[in-house]
């Protein structure tokens, strides 16, 4: 599998497409979430700035992962670099291709940020959140919501950095 530092043609498709059908088939999400991935990811591709990172791992089959450390991201403010678009295609869940793409998000942030990052993510995905606190992210705050387009229990984690 090789992974590559930045989108080529065709990878953020096929990475909309990832999260549109992996959160429609195991969490019930519509087509109202995979626009706002669309939406979302179309801005900061066109906006990507030099110290933002996007992996992606690529196999004969297409794109098999994808994470994004957007350093820009106006939200972020002290929270530091906002990890985004983190996902695995089923055929590559549990080969550890997750925690190689995170070790290398983990280290371009302690080159940038000194460690801090934060995500968004909701309650019920355990493999994901195992790793995001192996890394050392904390649960930060928690509350039902539906930015998604479908009511979830919302989470935000945050990792301090210099741990």
């Amino acid at each position: 599998m090789n992974i590559t530092h930045d989108f080529f043609p065709g990878a953020i498709g096929q990475i909309i497409q990832l999260h549109g059908t992996h959160y429609a088939k195991n969490w019930g999400f519509t087509s109202y979430f995979e626009a706002k991935v669309a939406q979302q990811i179309a801005g900061f591709a066109h906006g990507k700035q030099e110290t933002d990172l996007a992996l992606i791992a690529q196999d004969d089959q297409g794109v098999a992962a994808s994470l994004v450390l957007d350093l820009h991201d106006p939200e972020s403010g002290p929270r530091g670099a906002h990890l985004r678009w983190f996902i695995c295609a089923d055929r590559c869940r549990g080969t550890g291709m997750g925690r190689k793409l995170m070790a290398q998000a983990v280290a371009h942030a302690e080159t940038h940020t000194n460690g801090k990052m934060w995500l968004r993510t909701f309650a019920g995905l355990e493999p994901a959140l195992h790793l995001y606190r192996s890394f050392g992210f904390v649960l930060q705050a928690e509350k039902e919501g539906d930015v998604w387009g479908t009511v979830v229990k919302e989470q935000e984690y945050h990792r301090a950095g210099d741990i």
